[in-house]
């Protein structure tokens, strides 16, 4: 499988819900980032997938395109549609990733989204008054590291 076949996979697994197929791309000295949850390493990274998908009430609509890949690196565009929180607010957060290889998986991934666009629709008011802020981007890593953290070790 070349390296674009891997991003390949990684999408079509998320979009069928597949944490295990993503994972499975993924080697195991992963690194990912984005703004949402900043840096997870190893079995954080993995596990933040299974976490997201596990959540039947939020069941995303992925749709990706324009991946390219070559022996070392390589990139997508790909847009998340869910309802989010209590309210049940409505977001298309629209990605840009970026991946390095090493022996066939993935083991770098960045995500890349405007965090204020993303509060604003997660968030209303609020992400709009203050989505932009460092505040705001802090408190929402703290928040979703702490769910990842109860998720871990409630589904060890």
């Amino acid at each position: 499988m070349n390296n674009k076949d891997v991003i390949q996979k990684f999408y079509q697994s998320f979009s069928d819900g597949n944490p295990e197929g993503m994972i499975d791309c993924y080697h195991n000295d992963i690194t990912f980032e984005d703004p949402a949850f900043g840096v997870l390493k190893g079995e954080k990274a993995k596990s933040m997938w299974k976490m997201l998908l596990s959540r039947k009430d939020a069941k995303p609509s992925i749709n990706f395109s324009n991946v390219e890949a070559n022996e070392e690196m390589g990139k997508a565009h790909w847009v998340a549609e869910y309802n989010y929180g209590p309210k049940k607010r409505k977001v298309i957060n629209k990605i840009d990733a970026n991946f390095d290889f090493l022996d066939g998986k993935i083991i770098n991934h960045k995500d890349d989204f405007n965090l204020w666009k993303w509060t604003q629709q997660a968030l209303g008011i609020s992400g709009y008054l203050l989505g932009w802020s460092p505040f705001m981007k802090k408190q929402i890593q703290q928040k979703t590291n702490k769910l990842l953290t109860d998720y871990m070790k409630k589904n060890g």
